[in-house]
């Protein structure tokens, strides 16, 4: 199902495929956001490490996760968006129906070993405006919404396990088979796709929370999944890789935050 379509040096994440064919991706220790496109590999922002989260922006260019979250345009020096206090940095990153970015927040400094501790997804509105959409999370990764957007899926990376937010709490959804909750995509269907880090594979969880299947991916680690329309893309230590899933995933609106 899937195949290696490039090779880099590093933890890449963050995929982000577009129906053209393109891919955008980020390496999170040597640093920088990435293009795939026509088998080649072009920079679009250079040396940025830690990142751990890309959205579209409605009005063009990229918000992009890291020690803060910004907004890249490629034309001018990046545009701080998001910076709370004592925070180490902001991971994966997902989109609402109402152009809201969802964020999670890290508390700890994975880079050098760090316990995680407690922290938070916060939601910044189209107005500016921040909401924290839950709270009491280890190290928050993967984020996701059902087809019907009243649930939110997070992954716990620390914990190895999906949390479940609708009608005000929240709830465990699904535990890892194997390995860790990391990256995390949603498909039409409302089947629930997660990147499984240290156990090798992507685990396809029912809406309900059972598990359907899991697929085997030839790398010791793999960080994130995503989709467009039926194309399956998945980040690894040292590879990207795309196949074809059977089922469209949900695609993810551009984000209206300030900027």
């Amino acid at each position: 199902m899937l195949r290696v379509i490039h090779e880099m040096d590093g933890l890449l994440e963050a995929p982000r495929p577009a129906s053209d064919g393109s891919i955008l991706f980020v390496n999170v220790g040597a640093g920088g956001v990435f293009e795939f496109r026509d088998g080649a590999v072009g920079t679009v922002l250079p040396a940025r490490r830690g990142i751990g989260g890309l959205a579209h922006h409605a009005d063009g260019g990229l918000l992009v996760t890291g020690r803060d979250v910004i907004a890249y345009d490629g034309k001018s020096d990046p545009v701080p968006v998001l910076s709370v206090p004592g925070s180490t940095g902001y991971n994966d990153v997902t989109v609402d129906r109402d152009g809201a970015l969802l964020v999670g927040v890290l508390r700890h400094r994975p880079s050098r070993g760090e316990p995680a501790t407690p922290s938070e997804v916060l939601r910044l509105d189209a107005s500016g405006a921040i909401s924290v959409v839950e709270s009491d999370l280890l190290w928050p990764n993967g984020i996701g919404h059902s087809p019907d957007g009243r649930t939110i899926y997070i992954s716990e990376y620390a914990a190895g396990r999906v949390r479940a937010v609708r009608d005000g709490g929240s709830d465990i959804f699904a535990t890892a088979p194997r390995g860790e909750c990391d990256g995390l995509a949603v498909d039409v269907e409302g089947g629930v796709w997660v990147a499984l880090g240290s156990g090798g594979g992507i685990a396809r969880f029912h809406p309900d929370g059972t598990l359907d299947e899991i697929i085997d991916v030839p790398d010791a680690f793999v960080s994130s999944v995503a989709f467009a329309d039926t194309t399956m893309v998945v980040t690894t230590a040292g590879a990207l890789l795309s196949g074809t899933a059977g089922i469209a995933g949900l695609p993810i609106p551009a984000a209206r935050v300030p900027h």
